[in-house]
């Protein structure tokens, strides 16, 4: 092992990630290893976090060379768990307790109320076991109801009256439990005031409705308590009540005086936490009636669907932020470096159940590459499979593939994926 090159373990790792993160070690001064693979770590897979988080310190105890940073790009545990893991090592990161305020969405509406009031929809925790749940509600009719920690919107749902409350709460008693229990194992690990310790994974938060205006997200970061902001991301929503993201789309179009005023509330938030030396990305609605912006949520680490749009548009994917973050440096991320003007993730969605009949064969696929070039297509089905049977989809839409497009206009981007999707060979049963 060359002993001059950092020793970066990275945390619920995949092959497109880790190949992706490759592009950036241009000077050949990191080797990256695996701490637990993505499928160990999915939600849904049963995985113990105590059993977990006890064998991720045993890999790092074996190992024969130095451990110089250790990071990760998912959403719950990895993001969770990554401060658990640091400590030991005096690794640069946030404290597990400023993680939390971020990502227990009850404990950081109860934080932003103290510093932000003004950006923040009214909000109340709900037992959505107890048989009082309706009394325990504060907010007006419409509002949404989630769990106090989900991931991409799974188990969310907009309510506009009391049958649409009763049908949720079956919903979410019934399936609330593939994220909480472990979701709890990890609330033990934390020092936690007593009446946000009482609020646990099992708990929902209702939030009145915030989603009028434009969507994007800041992705950022602290470095020695300053706050930067490097990239700003269009997200476009369609389906039922506009729930379901369509596509992400860099640069983003929103007004510079808009984006930072985003990034003065972002500042204010994070350093009332006390978060310091990691990544960040925040979504805000814009109300353009009145310029007022609207937090929506916080999450501890670079959005991986936004990598590619980087890396297009700026000539390097901000993994190379998120790795520069935990070796302790500050990065040095370019700006406008990258081939394309424009870049987007779509989202391709269906929003009805149906049979997936067939998907391209490996000949369709290198014929479809050869016509796309650029494009890069993450199909999330495959035959024979029913699409209710997909993991963590929101309430209203199965996504059935995501599609990576770069070019130097709206224009040609929206034209590239209408493209894609009529010469994709995908079959469903009843079709779309």
């Amino acid at each position: 092992m060359d002993s001059s090159k950092k020793n970066i373990f990275v945390l619920g790792a995949d092959e497109f990630n880790l190949s992706q993160m490759r592009t950036i070690d241009s000077d050949d001064k990191y080797n990256f290893h695996k701490l637990f693979s993505y499928p160990e770590l999915e939600i849904g897979s049963g995985f113990d976090v105590d059993k977990l988080y006890k064998e991720g310190l045993e890999q790092l105890e074996k190992f024969p060379g130095s451990i110089d940073a250790i990071v990760g790009y998912w959403d719950f545990p990895t993001s969770t768990m990554l401060p658990l893991f640091r400590k030991p090592y005096d690794l640069p990161s946030p404290s597990f307790e400023a993680v939390l305020k971020c990502e227990h969405k009850y404990w950081s509406r109860v934080e932003q109320s103290q510093v932000i009031p003004q950006h923040i929809p009214q909000f109340c925790a709900v037992d959505p076991f107890a048989d009082d749940y309706r009394q325990q509600i504060s907010v007006d009719y419409p509002f949404w109801i989630k769990p106090v920690k989900a991931v991409l919107s799974h188990l969310g749902f907009k309510i506009n009256n009391e049958a649409d409350l009763d049908h949720a709460i079956e919903i979410i008693r019934e399936n609330i439990h593939h994220l909480s229990i472990q979701f709890n194992q990890l609330l033990k690990f934390a020092d936690m005031p007593d009446e946000i310790a009482a609020i646990d994974g099992n708990h929902c938060i209702v939030e009145a409705i915030i989603s009028k205006g434009r969507q994007c997200t800041l992705e950022g970061y602290v470095y020695n308590g300053k706050v930067e902001v490097y990239g700003v991301i269009d997200s476009k929503r369609e389906g039922k009540h506009h729930s379901s993201f369509s596509r992400y789309q860099y640069p983003s179009t929103v007004p510079q005086h808009i984006q930072q005023k985003m990034h003065s509330v972002t500042e204010r938030f994070l350093k009332h936490i006390d978060f310091d030396n990691g990544p960040f990305n925040v979504e805000y609605y814009w109300d353009s009636d009145d310029d007022n912006i609207w937090l929506l949520e916080i999450n501890t680490r670079i959005s991986k669907s936004h990598c590619p749009l980087f890396l297009n548009v700026d000539g390097v994917t901000h993994y190379k932020v998120m790795v520069e973050l935990a070796l302790g440096q500050k990065p040095d991320f370019p700006h406008r470096k990258g081939k394309y003007k424009i870049a987007a993730k779509f989202m391709w969605r269906v929003y009805e159940d149906a049979k997936v009949l067939g998907v391209p064969s490996a000949q369709e696929w290198r014929s479809f590459y050869e016509r796309f070039p650029s494009a890069e297509i993450h199909l999330q089905v495959e035959k024979g499979m029913q699409l209710s049977s997909l993991k963590t989809q929101d309430s209203y839409s199965y996504e059935i593939a995501e599609v990576f497009l770069a070019g130097n206009s709206e224009e040609e981007l929206l034209q590239k994926y209408h493209d894609v999707q009529q010469a994709m060979h995908l079959e469903l049963d009843p079709p779309v």
